[in-house]
């Protein structure tokens, strides 16, 4: 293993960027093996930079973090710790030691527990930026194996999907810690919608997990659904079927509402979503909060987002999902 030598101190400061997921469908049974369908959101990043600091070790180790925005000082704290668990796998991983002291800066503007991805991207932003900083080249993979170890810290068992589409260009199908892009046949949008209610995946997980213990068969019923409607959205996608996607969105929503994993400020959304005339909508992520993704023609794109926000969005997004993947 080397030290920090000039060669490897190639910057002064390092810079890295991620951005925000949405899941399509397979919320909870990717975890189980089946595929899921991610949505990369470019609208929403996460920026770290990372640079020598002038500051002596201390109470803090040999780390300085700074976080801006909005986020209360419990948040800062989580992510605080988890930044300084990452920074010494990234330098085990790596083969660096005997680093002066780091300033961290970490801009963010994914609200956290919204079933955004906000912990992967955050990580996955200071990952490149120690790179860029190190001078280090960064495999996709490696990159990927450290966020991941970032968020089972953060969530447990965490299935993979968020540390891959966070870095993604294009729509995903993940299965299995592997992914590749999704063959998409039509345009659309995809409206996102903030509850402005956080989320718990581990609260939500245990939940599940619950459910299918007090009733026997139930996990095999959840997955096989599950699996079904995930087959039949991919091959909407693919086939250019924008009504029969949307219809499987719903569908799935309600395999996550009779699960107990939605509320009634989500629901609401949902239920406005439709009427305002999307072709399917659907709670996106852990559950029990978060955000609604809603499917909708360019037309209906503006009634749909002021009926979200009239049944209690707090702020939209809007992502477009173009025939060819590789332009989104």
């Amino acid at each position: 293993m080397e030290g920090v030598s000039e060669n490897h101190r190639a910057r002064s400061v390092g810079i890295g960027r991620a951005h925000a997921k949405a899941i399509l469908l397979g919320e909870h049974a990717v975890v189980y093996g089946t595929p899921a369908l991610a949505l990369p959101i470019p609208q929403l990043t996460a920026t770290a930079s990372a640079g020598w600091s002038t500051h002596t070790s201390d109470a803090q180790g040999d780390l300085s973090f700074t976080m801006t925005g909005s986020a209360s000082r419990a948040v800062i704290t989580r992510a605080s710790d988890g930044l300084r668990q990452l920074t010494t796998a990234f330098k085990a991983r790596m083969g660096v030691v005997g680093t002066p002291h780091l300033d961290v800066i970490l801009d963010g503007a994914i609200p956290p527990g919204r079933g955004l991805g906000s912990s992967a991207a955050n990580s996955r932003a200071i990952v490149l930026a120690l790179a860029d900083l190190f001078g280090r080249e960064l495999s996709d993979e490696v990159a990927f194996d450290l966020v991941q170890t970032a968020e089972n810290m953060t969530h447990g068992r965490a299935s993979g999907v968020d540390a891959m589409t966070v870095g993604a260009a294009a729509p995903l199908l993940f299965q299995a810690g592997a992914a590749q892009e999704l063959s998409i046949g039509c345009d659309s949008l995809f409206i996102i919608a903030d509850s402005g209610t956080g989320g718990s995946t581990k609260e939500a997980v245990e939940l599940l997990r619950a459910g299918f213990k007090r009733a026997a068969g139930a996990e095999e019923r959840f997955l096989g659904r599950a699996s079904q409607l995930i087959e039949e959205a991919t091959q909407a996608l693919a086939e250019g079927a924008p009504e029969e996607l949307g219809a499987r969105l719903t569908d799935y929503h309600g395999l996550l509402r009779d699960a107990g994993l939605s509320t009634d400020r989500i629901d609401a959304m949902v239920e406005a979503a439709l009427k305002a005339g999307s072709l399917g909508a659907k709670i996106t992520g852990g559950g029990l909060g978060g955000c609604v993704l809603a499917m909708t023609q360019p037309e209906q794109a503006r009634e749909v987002a002021r009926q979200l926000h009239e049944a209690g969005a707090v702020q939209t997004w809007v992502v477009p999902l173009r025939r060819l993947a590789h332009a989104l």
